[in-house]
Protein backbone atom coordinates (compact mmCIF):
# COMPACT_ATOMS: atom_id res chain seq x y z
CA UNK A 1 0.00 0.00 0.00
CA UNK A 2 1.48 3.02 -1.17
CA UNK A 3 1.26 6.58 1.15
CA UNK A 4 2.74 9.93 1.35
CA UNK A 5 3.50 12.84 3.76
CA UNK A 6 4.81 16.36 4.14
CA UNK A 7 6.47 16.02 7.36
CA UNK A 8 7.91 13.63 9.72
CA UNK A 9 8.06 14.41 13.71
CA UNK A 10 9.55 12.36 16.19
CA UNK A 11 8.13 13.90 19.67
CA UNK A 12 10.37 12.87 22.87
CA UNK A 13 7.70 13.60 25.58
CA UNK A 14 3.90 13.54 26.25
CA UNK A 15 4.09 17.81 25.80
CA UNK A 16 5.49 17.20 22.28
CA UNK A 17 3.13 14.77 21.51
CA UNK A 18 0.05 17.00 23.05
CA UNK A 19 1.75 20.34 21.05
CA UNK A 20 1.69 18.57 17.70
CA UNK A 21 -1.85 16.63 18.14
CA UNK A 22 -3.47 19.88 19.48
CA UNK A 23 -1.85 21.65 16.27
CA UNK A 24 -2.70 19.76 13.78
CA UNK A 25 -6.39 19.53 15.06
CA UNK A 26 -6.83 23.49 15.12
CA UNK A 27 -4.74 23.64 11.76
CA UNK A 28 -7.28 20.32 10.08
CA UNK A 29 -3.87 18.95 9.04
CA UNK A 30 -4.06 15.19 8.99
CA UNK A 31 -1.75 13.33 11.28
CA UNK A 32 -0.54 10.15 11.17
CA UNK A 33 0.87 8.04 14.29
CA UNK A 34 3.83 5.66 13.14
CA UNK A 35 5.23 3.22 15.79
CA UNK A 36 7.04 -0.42 14.42
CA UNK A 37 5.13 -0.43 11.19
CA UNK A 38 4.87 -4.29 11.50
CA UNK A 39 1.00 -4.12 11.12
CA UNK A 40 -0.11 -6.04 7.63
CA UNK A 41 -3.18 -3.54 7.44
CA UNK A 42 -2.21 -0.12 6.10
CA UNK A 43 -2.83 1.41 9.66
CA UNK A 44 0.21 3.26 10.09
CA UNK A 45 0.33 4.28 5.75
CA UNK A 46 -0.55 8.20 5.67
CA UNK A 47 -2.45 10.09 2.91
CA UNK A 48 -1.06 13.57 3.36
CA UNK A 49 0.23 15.45 6.26
CA UNK A 50 2.13 14.98 9.36
CA UNK A 51 3.44 11.43 10.26
CA UNK A 52 4.28 11.30 14.21
CA UNK A 53 7.28 8.64 15.08
CA UNK A 54 6.80 6.89 18.43
CA UNK A 55 10.07 5.96 18.20
CA UNK A 56 11.78 8.33 20.67
CA UNK A 57 9.19 8.31 23.29
CA UNK A 58 11.37 5.73 25.15
CA UNK A 59 10.92 7.49 28.50
CA UNK A 60 9.93 7.36 31.73
CA UNK A 61 12.38 3.82 32.14
CA UNK A 62 10.11 0.99 32.90
CA UNK A 63 9.45 0.08 36.28
CA UNK A 64 8.20 -2.79 38.18
CA UNK A 65 5.66 -3.18 40.99
CA UNK A 66 6.25 -6.46 42.40
CA UNK A 67 3.95 -6.74 44.37
CA UNK A 68 0.70 -5.86 42.38
CA UNK A 69 2.30 -7.66 39.13
CA UNK A 70 2.73 -4.59 37.31
CA UNK A 71 5.09 -2.96 34.98
CA UNK A 72 4.59 0.81 33.76
CA UNK A 73 6.50 1.06 29.93
CA UNK A 74 6.85 4.19 27.27
CA UNK A 75 5.05 3.31 24.14
CA UNK A 76 8.31 3.77 22.06
CA UNK A 77 10.36 0.47 22.73
CA UNK A 78 10.46 -2.89 21.65
CA UNK A 79 7.90 -4.52 22.88
CA UNK A 80 10.61 -7.75 23.50
CA UNK A 81 12.70 -5.11 25.08
CA UNK A 82 9.63 -4.23 27.70
CA UNK A 83 9.52 -7.91 28.40
CA UNK A 84 12.86 -8.97 28.91
CA UNK A 85 13.32 -5.76 31.15
CA UNK A 86 10.35 -7.56 33.34
CA UNK A 87 12.43 -10.51 33.45
CA UNK A 88 15.37 -8.61 34.42
CA UNK A 89 13.68 -6.61 37.22
CA UNK A 90 11.90 -9.14 38.44
CA UNK A 91 15.02 -11.49 39.22
CA UNK A 92 12.93 -13.93 36.19
CA UNK A 93 9.85 -13.87 38.99
CA UNK A 94 7.43 -12.14 36.29
CA UNK A 95 6.87 -11.96 32.34
CA UNK A 96 4.56 -10.30 30.44
CA UNK A 97 3.08 -12.94 28.47
CA UNK A 98 1.46 -11.19 24.69
CA UNK A 99 4.19 -12.21 22.64
CA UNK A 100 3.10 -11.61 18.78
CA UNK A 101 5.60 -13.09 16.21
CA UNK A 102 7.24 -9.33 15.80
CA UNK A 103 7.41 -8.73 19.57
CA UNK A 104 11.35 -7.62 18.40
CA UNK A 105 10.59 -4.97 15.77
CA UNK A 106 6.57 -3.72 16.88
CA UNK A 107 6.78 -0.64 19.41
CA UNK A 108 4.41 -1.54 23.01
CA UNK A 109 2.19 1.48 21.75
CA UNK A 110 1.68 -0.52 18.28
CA UNK A 111 0.64 -3.26 20.34
CA UNK A 112 -1.79 -1.57 22.11
CA UNK A 113 -3.27 0.57 19.18
CA UNK A 114 -3.44 -3.32 17.50
CA UNK A 115 -4.65 -5.18 20.19
CA UNK A 116 -1.64 -7.41 19.58
CA UNK A 117 -1.54 -11.07 20.35
CA UNK A 118 0.14 -13.82 20.63
CA UNK A 119 0.59 -17.81 21.26
CA UNK A 120 -0.94 -18.09 24.10
CA UNK A 121 -4.57 -19.61 23.61
CA UNK A 122 -7.61 -17.43 24.91
CA UNK A 123 -7.88 -13.94 26.09
CA UNK A 124 -4.43 -13.99 28.09
CA UNK A 125 -2.92 -14.27 24.76
CA UNK A 126 -4.15 -10.57 23.84
CA UNK A 127 -2.58 -7.44 24.58
CA UNK A 128 -6.27 -6.19 25.85
CA UNK A 129 -6.49 -8.75 29.36
CA UNK A 130 -3.03 -7.17 30.81
CA UNK A 131 -3.73 -3.43 30.30
CA UNK A 132 -4.30 -2.21 33.84
CA UNK A 133 -3.87 1.91 32.96
CA UNK A 134 -3.01 4.27 29.98
CA UNK A 135 -1.98 7.62 29.76
CA UNK A 136 -4.45 8.66 26.46
CA UNK A 137 -3.95 12.36 24.93
CA UNK A 138 -7.33 12.71 23.26
CA UNK A 139 -7.25 14.18 19.41
CA UNK A 140 -7.06 17.54 20.87
CA UNK A 141 -4.27 17.40 22.58
CA UNK A 142 -5.80 17.07 25.96
CA UNK A 143 -4.05 14.18 27.83
CA UNK A 144 -5.85 12.04 30.58
CA UNK A 145 -5.33 9.33 32.69
CA UNK A 146 -7.56 6.15 32.57
CA UNK A 147 -7.20 3.13 34.95
CA UNK A 148 -9.24 -0.19 33.92
CA UNK A 149 -12.38 -0.15 36.22
CA UNK A 150 -12.86 4.15 36.21
CA UNK A 151 -14.98 4.47 33.12
CA UNK A 152 -17.96 1.88 32.55
CA UNK A 153 -20.50 3.01 29.97
CA UNK A 154 -23.60 3.23 31.25
CA UNK A 155 -26.70 2.81 28.52
CA UNK A 156 -24.40 2.90 25.53
CA UNK A 157 -22.50 6.17 26.42
CA UNK A 158 -19.09 7.05 28.41
CA UNK A 159 -18.96 10.52 30.35
CA UNK A 160 -14.85 11.34 30.22
CA UNK A 161 -14.17 14.15 32.78
CA UNK A 162 -11.21 15.38 33.60
CA UNK A 163 -10.05 19.32 34.41
CA UNK A 164 -13.25 21.04 34.16
CA UNK A 165 -13.96 19.27 30.63
CA UNK A 166 -17.04 16.73 30.16
CA UNK A 167 -17.31 14.44 26.87
CA UNK A 168 -20.12 12.08 26.41
CA UNK A 169 -19.01 9.03 24.58
CA UNK A 170 -21.63 6.81 22.58
CA UNK A 171 -20.11 3.67 22.37
CA UNK A 172 -20.58 0.56 19.22
CA UNK A 173 -23.22 -1.97 20.44
CA UNK A 174 -23.14 -4.15 17.32
CA UNK A 175 -22.92 -7.89 17.74
CA UNK A 176 -19.06 -8.65 18.14
CA UNK A 177 -18.32 -12.60 18.47
CA UNK A 178 -16.92 -13.58 21.59
CA UNK A 179 -13.75 -15.61 20.02
CA UNK A 180 -10.50 -13.91 19.27
CA UNK A 181 -11.13 -10.73 17.45
CA UNK A 182 -9.27 -7.84 16.59
CA UNK A 183 -12.32 -6.54 14.00
CA UNK A 184 -12.84 -3.16 14.60
CA UNK A 185 -13.46 -1.59 17.58
CA UNK A 186 -14.60 -3.27 20.81
CA UNK A 187 -18.20 -3.30 21.34
CA UNK A 188 -21.02 -4.60 23.60
CA UNK A 189 -24.71 -5.36 22.45
CA UNK A 190 -25.74 -4.35 26.19
CA UNK A 191 -23.85 -0.75 25.55
CA UNK A 192 -21.37 -1.67 29.02
CA UNK A 193 -18.08 -1.91 28.64
CA UNK A 194 -14.70 -0.41 30.21
CA UNK A 195 -13.23 2.49 28.38
CA UNK A 196 -9.61 0.95 28.77
CA UNK A 197 -11.19 -1.96 26.17
CA UNK A 198 -12.78 0.13 23.95
CA UNK A 199 -9.04 2.52 23.25
CA UNK A 200 -7.68 -0.93 23.29
CA UNK A 201 -7.54 -2.15 19.56
CA UNK A 202 -8.77 1.14 18.49
CA UNK A 203 -6.43 1.51 15.88
CA UNK A 204 -5.38 5.00 16.94
CA UNK A 205 -8.99 6.70 15.79
CA UNK A 206 -10.20 7.58 19.19
CA UNK A 207 -6.46 9.22 20.41
CA UNK A 208 -3.18 8.44 21.08
CA UNK A 209 -1.85 6.65 24.18
CA UNK A 210 1.64 7.58 25.43
CA UNK A 211 1.91 5.57 28.25
CA UNK A 212 1.07 2.20 30.02
CA UNK A 213 0.80 0.28 32.96
CA UNK A 214 0.34 -3.44 32.21
CA UNK A 215 -0.13 -6.84 34.21
CA UNK A 216 2.34 -9.59 34.63
CA UNK A 217 1.98 -13.17 35.15
CA UNK A 218 4.47 -15.44 37.26
CA UNK A 219 6.99 -16.72 35.52
CA UNK A 220 7.54 -20.68 35.48
CA UNK A 221 10.52 -22.24 36.45
CA UNK A 222 11.35 -23.97 32.59
CA UNK A 223 8.79 -24.74 29.67
CA UNK A 224 8.78 -28.07 28.23
CA UNK A 225 8.85 -26.88 24.15
CA UNK A 226 7.49 -30.42 22.04
CA UNK A 227 6.75 -30.95 18.39
CA UNK A 228 4.30 -33.97 17.63
CA UNK A 229 3.63 -35.10 14.22
CA UNK A 230 0.37 -36.70 12.99
CA UNK A 231 -1.26 -37.95 9.96
CA UNK A 232 -3.93 -35.60 9.30
CA UNK A 233 -5.47 -32.12 9.50
CA UNK A 234 -8.78 -34.01 10.93
CA UNK A 235 -6.38 -35.88 13.79
CA UNK A 236 -4.82 -32.56 14.73
CA UNK A 237 -8.17 -31.09 15.36
CA UNK A 238 -9.45 -34.03 17.03
CA UNK A 239 -6.27 -33.68 19.12
CA UNK A 240 -7.44 -30.21 19.75
CA UNK A 241 -11.15 -31.27 20.88
CA UNK A 242 -9.55 -33.66 23.50
CA UNK A 243 -6.66 -31.38 24.94
CA UNK A 244 -9.40 -28.73 25.08
CA UNK A 245 -11.87 -31.13 27.41
CA UNK A 246 -8.81 -32.53 29.13
CA UNK A 247 -7.65 -28.91 30.42
CA UNK A 248 -11.67 -28.03 31.33
CA UNK A 249 -11.89 -25.99 28.01
CA UNK A 250 -9.18 -24.11 29.38
CA UNK A 251 -6.02 -23.95 26.43
CA UNK A 252 -4.58 -20.68 28.15
CA UNK A 253 -2.78 -23.32 30.70
CA UNK A 254 -0.54 -24.29 28.21
CA UNK A 255 1.69 -21.24 26.34
CA UNK A 256 1.87 -22.17 22.82
CA UNK A 257 -0.52 -24.61 20.12
CA UNK A 258 0.81 -23.77 16.69
CA UNK A 259 -0.07 -26.07 13.78
CA UNK A 260 1.69 -26.79 10.51
CA UNK A 261 -0.11 -27.87 7.94
CA UNK A 262 -1.16 -28.40 4.58
CA UNK A 263 1.62 -28.02 2.50
CA UNK A 264 3.77 -26.60 5.07
CA UNK A 265 6.40 -29.10 4.90
CA UNK A 266 7.07 -28.01 1.16
CA UNK A 267 8.44 -24.45 2.56
CA UNK A 268 9.79 -25.38 5.77
CA UNK A 269 14.28 -25.87 6.18
CA UNK A 270 14.96 -28.67 8.14
CA UNK A 271 11.14 -30.59 7.39
CA UNK A 272 13.04 -34.39 7.59
CA UNK A 273 13.60 -33.26 11.43
CA UNK A 274 10.43 -32.60 12.13
CA UNK A 275 8.49 -35.42 9.62
CA UNK A 276 9.16 -38.65 8.71
CA UNK A 277 5.97 -38.57 6.28
CA UNK A 278 5.21 -35.85 3.99
CA UNK A 279 1.96 -36.06 4.36
CA UNK A 280 2.20 -35.15 8.01
CA UNK A 281 0.63 -31.97 10.12
CA UNK A 282 2.66 -30.99 12.99
CA UNK A 283 1.95 -29.13 16.24
CA UNK A 284 3.90 -27.50 18.32
CA UNK A 285 3.39 -27.25 21.73
CA UNK A 286 5.32 -25.13 24.86
CA UNK A 287 3.60 -26.06 28.36
CA UNK A 288 4.51 -24.34 31.19
CA UNK A 289 6.35 -25.87 34.44
CA UNK A 290 5.72 -24.42 37.75
CA UNK A 291 6.16 -27.35 40.11
CA UNK A 292 6.89 -30.31 38.66
CA UNK A 293 10.25 -31.76 37.61
CA UNK A 294 10.73 -31.99 33.60
CA UNK A 295 11.33 -35.29 33.64
CA UNK A 296 7.96 -35.66 35.22
CA UNK A 297 6.45 -33.24 33.23
CA UNK A 298 7.40 -35.64 30.02
CA UNK A 299 6.04 -38.31 31.57
CA UNK A 300 2.96 -36.52 32.21
CA UNK A 301 2.60 -35.33 28.56
CA UNK A 302 3.37 -38.90 27.44
CA UNK A 303 0.26 -40.04 29.04
CA UNK A 304 -2.12 -37.79 27.60
CA UNK A 305 -0.90 -38.34 24.27
CA UNK A 306 -1.73 -41.71 25.12
CA UNK A 307 -4.98 -41.62 26.55
CA UNK A 308 -5.67 -39.47 23.10
CA UNK A 309 -4.57 -42.26 20.78
CA UNK A 310 -2.89 -45.65 22.44
CA UNK A 311 -1.22 -46.55 19.10
CA UNK A 312 0.19 -43.09 18.72
CA UNK A 313 4.17 -43.60 17.54
CA UNK A 314 5.84 -41.83 20.42
CA UNK A 315 9.13 -41.23 17.98
CA UNK A 316 6.69 -38.85 15.99
CA UNK A 317 6.95 -36.79 19.28
CA UNK A 318 10.37 -34.56 19.64
CA UNK A 319 11.30 -32.55 22.76
CA UNK A 320 12.85 -29.57 21.66
CA UNK A 321 14.16 -28.06 24.55
CA UNK A 322 18.00 -29.70 23.61
CA UNK A 323 19.73 -26.55 22.36
CA UNK A 324 19.94 -28.22 19.02
CA UNK A 325 16.80 -29.31 18.17
CA UNK A 326 15.04 -25.80 19.01
CA UNK A 327 17.71 -24.42 16.59
CA UNK A 328 16.43 -26.59 13.41
CA UNK A 329 12.79 -26.13 14.66
CA UNK A 330 13.27 -22.54 15.31
CA UNK A 331 14.78 -22.21 11.58
CA UNK A 332 12.36 -24.40 10.25
CA UNK A 333 9.22 -22.19 11.55
CA UNK A 334 10.59 -19.33 10.41
CA UNK A 335 11.78 -20.40 6.86
CA UNK A 336 7.87 -21.05 6.25
CA UNK A 337 6.91 -17.33 5.34
CA UNK A 338 10.55 -16.39 3.67
CA UNK A 339 10.12 -19.60 1.20
CA UNK A 340 6.89 -18.73 0.53
CA UNK A 341 7.42 -15.01 -0.54
CA UNK A 342 10.23 -16.11 -2.44
CA UNK A 343 8.12 -18.34 -4.51
CA UNK A 344 5.51 -15.79 -4.52
CA UNK A 345 8.05 -13.42 -6.09
CA UNK A 346 9.38 -15.68 -8.53
CA UNK A 347 5.22 -16.60 -10.00
CA UNK A 348 5.04 -12.74 -10.27
CA UNK A 349 2.30 -12.70 -8.44
CA UNK A 350 0.90 -10.98 -5.01
CA UNK A 351 0.87 -13.12 -1.69
CA UNK A 352 -2.69 -13.37 0.34
CA UNK A 353 -2.65 -14.33 3.79
CA UNK A 354 -6.52 -14.54 5.17
CA UNK A 355 -6.83 -13.89 9.42
CA UNK A 356 -10.40 -15.17 9.35
CA UNK A 357 -11.61 -17.05 12.09
CA UNK A 358 -14.78 -18.86 13.22
CA UNK A 359 -16.18 -20.71 16.84
CA UNK A 360 -14.89 -23.81 17.19
CA UNK A 361 -17.89 -25.93 16.71
CA UNK A 362 -17.75 -24.70 12.94
CA UNK A 363 -13.78 -25.17 12.90
CA UNK A 364 -13.79 -28.84 10.69
CA UNK A 365 -16.30 -27.68 8.33
CA UNK A 366 -14.87 -24.60 7.79
CA UNK A 367 -11.47 -25.89 6.80
CA UNK A 368 -12.87 -28.46 4.87
CA UNK A 369 -14.77 -25.86 2.77
CA UNK A 370 -11.68 -23.71 2.29
CA UNK A 371 -9.86 -26.34 1.19
CA UNK A 372 -12.36 -27.56 -1.77
CA UNK A 373 -12.57 -24.31 -2.94
CA UNK A 374 -8.30 -23.70 -2.92
CA UNK A 375 -8.04 -27.62 -4.59
CA UNK A 376 -10.60 -26.32 -7.29
CA UNK A 377 -9.20 -23.62 -7.72
CA UNK A 378 -5.33 -25.29 -8.63
CA UNK A 379 -3.71 -22.24 -6.57
CA UNK A 380 -0.82 -23.08 -4.80
CA UNK A 381 -1.50 -22.57 -0.98
CA UNK A 382 -0.14 -23.45 2.47
CA UNK A 383 -1.51 -23.79 6.21
CA UNK A 384 -0.49 -22.97 9.42
CA UNK A 385 -1.57 -20.47 12.50
CA UNK A 386 -2.76 -20.54 15.94
CA UNK A 387 -4.27 -24.20 16.81
CA UNK A 388 -5.48 -23.37 20.12
CA UNK A 389 -7.81 -20.78 19.11
CA UNK A 390 -9.00 -22.19 16.12
CA UNK A 391 -7.27 -19.60 14.08
CA UNK A 392 -5.12 -20.32 11.23
CA UNK A 393 -4.14 -18.98 8.48
CA UNK A 394 -4.15 -19.88 4.67
CA UNK A 395 -1.44 -18.12 2.78
CA UNK A 396 -2.39 -18.35 -1.35
CA UNK A 397 0.50 -18.23 -3.94
CA UNK A 398 -1.19 -17.33 -6.91
CA UNK A 399 0.87 -16.95 -10.28
CA UNK A 400 0.46 -13.35 -11.93
CA UNK A 401 -2.36 -15.20 -14.27
CA UNK A 402 -4.30 -16.14 -10.81
CA UNK A 403 -4.29 -13.14 -9.19
CA UNK A 404 -8.15 -12.23 -10.01
CA UNK A 405 -9.50 -15.25 -8.91
CA UNK A 406 -7.29 -15.40 -5.53
CA UNK A 407 -8.92 -11.97 -4.38
CA UNK A 408 -12.34 -14.08 -5.43
CA UNK A 409 -11.39 -16.69 -2.97
CA UNK A 410 -10.06 -14.13 -0.22
CA UNK A 411 -13.77 -13.23 -0.64
CA UNK A 412 -15.47 -16.26 -0.09
CA UNK A 413 -13.18 -17.09 2.74
CA UNK A 414 -14.18 -13.93 4.81
CA UNK A 415 -18.19 -14.73 3.43
CA UNK A 416 -17.69 -18.45 4.41
CA UNK A 417 -16.43 -17.01 8.33
CA UNK A 418 -19.29 -14.81 8.48
CA UNK A 419 -21.95 -17.57 7.67
CA UNK A 420 -20.40 -19.79 10.20
CA UNK A 421 -20.63 -16.76 13.04
CA UNK A 422 -17.15 -15.99 12.81
CA UNK A 423 -14.93 -12.46 12.08
CA UNK A 424 -12.58 -11.75 8.96
CA UNK A 425 -9.90 -11.06 11.46
CA UNK A 426 -8.40 -12.37 14.89
CA UNK A 427 -5.43 -10.84 15.09
CA UNK A 428 -3.97 -8.54 12.09
CA UNK A 429 -6.96 -5.50 12.81
CA UNK A 430 -8.74 -3.58 9.79
CA UNK A 431 -6.87 -0.94 9.04
CA UNK A 432 -7.49 0.45 5.86
CA UNK A 433 -6.81 -2.61 3.58
CA UNK A 434 -10.05 -4.19 5.69
CA UNK A 435 -12.64 -1.17 6.00
CA UNK A 436 -14.82 -3.08 3.83
CA UNK A 437 -14.70 -6.41 5.65
CA UNK A 438 -15.41 -4.63 8.52
CA UNK A 439 -18.81 -3.16 6.61
CA UNK A 440 -19.35 -6.84 5.38
CA UNK A 441 -18.61 -8.46 8.49
CA UNK A 442 -20.95 -5.93 11.16
CA UNK A 443 -22.79 -4.11 8.46
CA UNK A 444 -23.41 -0.32 7.09
CA UNK A 445 -25.22 0.76 10.82
CA UNK A 446 -22.15 -0.57 12.56
CA UNK A 447 -19.94 1.64 10.68
CA UNK A 448 -22.25 4.38 11.43
CA UNK A 449 -21.74 3.69 15.13
CA UNK A 450 -18.20 3.87 14.85
CA UNK A 451 -18.38 7.16 12.62
CA UNK A 452 -20.63 8.73 15.50
CA UNK A 453 -17.86 8.13 17.64
CA UNK A 454 -15.13 9.56 15.83
CA UNK A 455 -17.12 12.72 14.89
CA UNK A 456 -17.44 13.43 18.22
CA UNK A 457 -14.44 13.07 19.60
CA UNK A 458 -12.41 14.10 16.10
CA UNK A 459 -14.81 16.24 14.13
CA UNK A 460 -12.72 16.52 11.43
CA UNK A 461 -11.20 13.59 11.09
CA UNK A 462 -7.48 14.85 10.92
CA UNK A 463 -6.14 12.02 13.07
CA UNK A 464 -4.85 8.41 11.26
CA UNK A 465 -7.81 8.88 8.65
CA UNK A 466 -9.10 6.00 6.99
CA UNK A 467 -8.42 3.32 9.69
CA UNK A 468 -11.45 0.87 10.04
CA UNK A 469 -13.77 3.43 8.54
CA UNK A 470 -13.64 6.16 4.92
CA UNK A 471 -13.37 9.35 5.31
CA UNK A 472 -16.38 11.04 2.98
Amino acid sequence: MEGFADLLVRPKSNIECSIILKTCYICNILLTVSAGKTNLTGSATPNGGVILSTSLLTKPDIELDLKNKEASSPVGIPLENFRNKVLELSNNKLYYPADPTSRNDAFVGGTLSTNASGFVPGQKGSTRYWVKEIEFLLPNGDLVEIKRGQYISDNGFFTLEYDSNSIQLPIPTYNRPKIKNASGLYSDKNGTIDLVDLIIGSEGILGMISSCQLGLAINPKSKLELFISLNSESEAIDFHDFLNNHLNQDLSQITAMEYFGYNSQNYMNHKEFLFSNENDVGIYLQIPIFNKSMDSKIEEWIQIFQSFNSNIDLDKIIVLNDPNNWKKFFEARHSIPDNALTKTQRLGGVSIITDTIVPKHNFRIYLEKVHERLNKSKIEYLLFGHLGDCHLHFHLIPNNKQEKESLEIYDYLIDLSLKLDGVYSAEHGTGKRKRNDFKKCYGVEAVEMVKKLKNTIDPNNYLNRGNLISYN
